[in-house]
């Protein structure tokens, strides 16, 4: 299946309020995004403002096709601490809960804390142990609130940013409710753009599209580094792909570049899909 829907991740106006960056991104031709969690840019602690973000949405007519739960150092529900770890869930899970309100129809999780760690023997089966417990419980949350919990491959040097443990920890997990979103720009900086596709497939909800050299997560605009996104796109194709995709690029620039980089990032894509 291909003309795959392509929206935009609020995250490039992040230190923004979504307030004052919705109606840019209607006006600028992107009526499907994904809503950045980042505090500043929208508190899903107040309720309030989780309701208003939803109405003005609809009065845009912007749909919320997904939502990033939050990510931060103290964030980590494979914590050994037992306090920690269920600190992490429940602050995930009110997230969920503004996801829901949003009526975004995925919610996308980092599986793992946001810094390097390289546990060995005990503590990294333990860690692995809570992540897939966490995620169940998370998991099962969505799926009671409407909303389809997919996990996102990380950069290669975080816990868990590999491909062989997300598949042990999709697999280990006590629910089948569950996707993947593939960020293109984490797989090819780890070397396994190809192999992440072809192993992940089956799961495959969604994807984050950004591009890079090779050396850094640069948050380029597809066509703008080194992806070969013709290849990316036919392995789509070849998986019977049904998802779209989230333009996830940095806010380089005033509001009104970032809206063209999104728009020029969307015409690339077309025109590569057309290659197929």
């Amino acid at each position: 299946m291909r003309d795959w829907a392509i929206g935009l991740s609020t995250g490039c106006f992040y230190q923004k309020s979504i307030f004052d960056c919705l109606e840019t991104i209607g006006s600028g031709g992107f009526n499907l995004v994904e809503i950045c969690s980042f505090p500043a840019h929208l508190n899903y602690h107040d309720t309030g403002a989780v309701h208003r973000a939803a109405e003005r949405m609809a009065d845009l007519g912007i749909e919320a096709y997904s939502f990033h739960a939050p990510f931060a150092d103290h964030i980590d529900i494979t914590s050994l601490d037992a306090q920690r770890r269920e600190q992490g869930v429940k602050e995930v899970l009110v997230a969920a809960e503004a996801a829901a309100v949003l009526r975004a129809r995925h919610f996308v999780i980092h599986p793992g804390p946001e810094h390097a760690l390289y546990p060995t023997g005990d503590e990294r089966w333990w860690r692995l142990e809570h992540v897939a417990r966490s995620l169940s419980a998370i998991a099962t949350r969505c799926q009671e609130l409407g909303v389809l919990c997919v996990l996102e491959n990380k950069l290669s040097h975080l816990l868990f940013g590999n491909i062989p443990d997300m598949m042990w920890i999709l697999g280990a997990m006590t629910t089948t409710h569950v996707g993947v979103c593939l960020d293109t720009g984490h797989a090819y900086l780890a070397r396994n753009l190809d192999s992440a596709m072809h192993k992940l497939a089956g799961y495959l909800k969604m994807m984050h599209a950004s591009d890079n050299a090779g050396h850094h997560d640069d948050h380029l605009p597809p066509g703008e580094g080194h992806i070969d996104w013709v290849n990316v796109l036919r392995k789509l194709d070849d998986s019977g792909f049904q998802g779209s995709i989230m333009l996830e690029i940095a806010g380089r620039g005033e509001p009104h570049e970032v809206m063209a980089a999104a728009r020029k990032a969307r015409r690339y894509l077309r025109d590569q899909e057309r290659k197929l």
